[in-house]
């Protein structure tokens, strides 16, 4: 019976913690107990977890295996709980940025942005690349609209061709879970009057958008990647995103392909097929936003909307070597989003660029903060990103053996972008300790485990096993095994984390960390039809990402290189609360210092290419 037998640790108070580079904090590499299983053996694993006696023990003891009773469960926190992530707003200045009104359209902040850009455009329409591939961005759909080079009517059309081919047997990518070809080119009729009468809305009109399928946009039904759930819960109208970029003229392409329920990395998705690395189109894409960062790293639409629960956003950009923006939690608005996480996810960016990222990032900002006093509520600023170059005394947090807990190819790559980017313009690096970074991915793990399991609980009532895919199905056991206790204390190293990363935030402006411990790894035939249970490229898929989440903090990725194997590297920067415009300012500076080694996917479609 030893097995029944659990100690925790037992925590100092968090100031007498140490966050300097001399700390003898002691780093745990996750070490995760799970072997890799799919197809019949994935089934068996459910099954058994599933049964009423023997389920519950042999989760017990994956969860004392995997550290979750030792540093979550029975643990010592001298710290009370914390239940949400809202961050309280201090006038901190940012430089090189746009104070923006807060009574602005989306529109309007559209119009305004715009001005914050480099006068020149990042590619032309005219002859090939310069140097490298690039994509097309969001100034050269406007532009070749704008001038009579191509027409969002035309554009429209190439990318119903462009789903069509990339949808058949030969390449079966399953960007997509749903899209209509008449709505589409409905709305790309329309765009395309506007241009013709002169009249475009915003520079976002014609502009091809796909959304994530757990945010609802009509005339979709929103189904978070499973066979049952919009059967239960209606799609009535766009979420409040969509529904900002609808007002600004985008065209909005369908429902993107996505982990089910979001509770996974991999993108693997048994019911609408696995979305496919365009890089390698034998790897996986990251999740659970899979769709939405592969039909932008594929040139079918410049931006898409995901969301990021758990870096969901944030890993499949790396591992498909695009942008994804995850901003201050309260930022964005979670209506119209399945609330399948209330206190860690919300909806997020992925772009070709920067650029694009933050012209639709200024589209889709939540300016409404109701029952907050003016003075306390935060501050809009867009970057000023033709300065980025004057900014001064920038300094990036960076933890080694956090930094250093990935692949070789990764690690090399990171610490080269990060050294090109602070001789480049004249910033450091400062070494500091960032503690119980085991314990936070942990207590995430339970945290986002607890609230899915909650916000599902009657609507799984009325739905058969059969209808559920059997790596959900294991999940949803995990998930319904944490207790209250589990809960409590998770927010209890909520609480100790955001104390943490405040005093961090005093050293420096930014965390600098990889994106993903690992590139994406390959797509495995046995797991198509199951889906797989990989907790060890998961975690290391994680282990980055938790604070954006947890604790509601602003993060960015961009790509600064590849692996041996030609697979995209994602260097990360976490910022203090409301700290967009400067996450901005420096993905936009290491944007541009490695941009020159980019390279075309293997799946790729050029929209604007003239005939």
């Amino acid at each position: 019976m030893g097995i029944f037998k659990a100690t925790g640790k037992v925590y100092k108070p968090a100031p007498e913690v140490n966050l300097g580079s001399d700390s003898d904090e002691f780093y745990i590499h996750p070490e995760v107990k799970a072997p890799r299983v799919a197809g019949l053996l994935v089934k068996i694993f459910v099954w058994i977890l599933e049964l009423p006696i023997i389920g519950p023990i042999v989760l017990y003891i994956l969860k004392k295996d995997n550290l979750i009773h030792k540093l979550v469960s029975f643990a010592e926190i001298p710290e009370s709980p914390v239940f949400t992530s809202t961050q309280n707003w201090e006038d901190i200045p940012e430089q090189n940025v746009s104070l923006t009104k807060p009574e602005l359209s989306p529109v309007e902040r559209v119009r305004e942005v715009m001005n914050c850009l480099p006068a020149s455009l990042e590619s032309t329409l005219t002859g090939e690349f310069s140097s490298g591939f690039k994509r097309w961005t969001i100034r050269d759909f406007h532009r070749a609209y704008a001038t009579g080079e191509a027409s969002p009517l035309m554009v429209a059309t190439r990318f119903l061709s462009a789903v069509k081919e990339c949808s058949g047997p030969k390449l079966n990518m399953a960007f997509f879970i749903s899209h209509n070809a008449d709505d589409i080119l409905k709305q790309a009729e329309e765009s395309s009057l506007r241009y013709q009468q002169g009249n475009p809305i915003s520079a976002l009109d014609g502009v091809l958008v796909a959304i994530k399928d757990e945010i609802d946009c009509m005339p979709y039904p929103t189904t978070g990647g499973t066979k049952w759930l919009h059967k239960q819960r209606g799609c009535k109208g766009d979420a409040a995103c969509a529904k900002q970029l609808r007002a600004c003229g985008a065209i909005l392409v369908g429902k993107t392909n996505m982990h089910e329920l979001g509770a996974g990395t991999s993108g693997i998705n048994p019911h609408y097929g696995s979305t496919r690395n365009p890089y390698n189109t034998n790897r996986v894409s990251g999740g659970s936003s899979s769709g939405s960062a592969a039909v932008v790293c594929a040139g079918l639409c410049p931006v898409a909307l995901g969301v990021d629960g758990g870096g969901s956003v944030r890993m499949p950009a790396a591992l498909c070597g695009v942008v994804g923006f995850k901003p201050t939690s309260g930022r964005l608005s979670n209506s119209g989003v399945l609330p399948l996480n209330w206190t860690v996810g919300m909806p997020g960016i992925l772009a070709a660029t920067v650029e694009d990222a933050l012209i639709v990032y200024a589209a889709i900002c939540n300016q409404n903060f109701q029952g907050q006093p003016i003075y306390s509520q935060p501050e809009l600023n867009f970057p000023l990103l033709e300065t980025t170059h004057t900014m001064s005394n920038i300094k990036f947090a960076k933890y080694d053996k956090w930094f250093n807990d990935c692949t070789e190819d990764i690690r090399n790559c990171c610490d080269q972008a990060l050294q090109l980017l602070n001789r480049h313009y004249g910033w450091k690096t400062v070494n500091v300790t960032v503690p119980e970074i085991e314990e936070m991915r942990l207590a995430h793990y339970v945290t986002i485990g607890s609230e899915c399991t909650a916000s599902l609980y009657k609507l799984l009532e009325n739905v058969k096993n059969t209808e559920i895919g059997w790596d959900a199905r294991l999940a949803l056991s995990v998930y319904g095994s944490f207790s209250s206790q589990d809960y409590i204390n998770a927010q209890r190293i909520r609480n100790r984390q955001m104390y943490f990363h405040k005093e961090i935030f005093k050293m420096a402006d930014v965390i600098v960390t990889p994106t993903t411990g690992v590139t994406a790894y390959p797509l495995q035939n046995d797991a198509l039809e199951s889906g797989e249970l990989d907790y060890i490229n998961g975690a290391a898929l994680v282990r980055f990402s938790i604070a954006g989440n947890f604790l509601g903090l602003p993060a960015i990725t961009v790509m600064v290189g590849y692996d041996q194997a030609g697979l995209p590297i994602g260097l990360q920067f976490i910022g203090r609360p409301w700290s967009e415009a400067t996450l901005l300012h420096l993905a936009f500076a290491i944007q541009a210092v490695c941009s020159k080694s980019y390279t075309k996917p293997m799946v790729f479609y050029d929209l604007l290419k003239k005939v």
